[in-house]
């Protein structure tokens, strides 16, 4: 597990203050490793998910930040979803 992956799990936890997400969402971040959000918050994992959204490392980190909004990146090519894309709207809410 990268330094990456931990910092992320930590920094979702964070925004989602306690609440956890309605699904399962998996976020991959390219050649770092995954994490799984879930009704518990976010942690390391490689579960199946409802949908995946896959993202360089920069990318990934100026969605967390809230430098970049997670809409944008996906119409931009920045980040992958696949699967259910209303989990993945609702997830938008939150990282928001």
């Amino acid at each position: 597990m990268s330094e990456t992956v931990k910092a992320a799990v930590a920094a979702l936890n964070s925004k989602l203050d306690g609440r956890g997400f309605a699904g399962v969402a998996k976020f991959v971040i390219e050649g770092k490793g995954s994490l799984v959000v879930d009704a518990n918050g976010a942690r390391v994992g490689d579960d199946a998910a409802d949908v995946t959204l896959t993202a360089d490392t920069e990318t990934f980190r100026a969605i967390i930040d809230g430098e970049k909004n997670p809409t944008t990146a996906f119409m931009t090519g920045k980040l992958k979803v696949d699967g259910d894309m209303g989990a993945a709207m609702r997830l938008a809410g939150v990282l928001s």
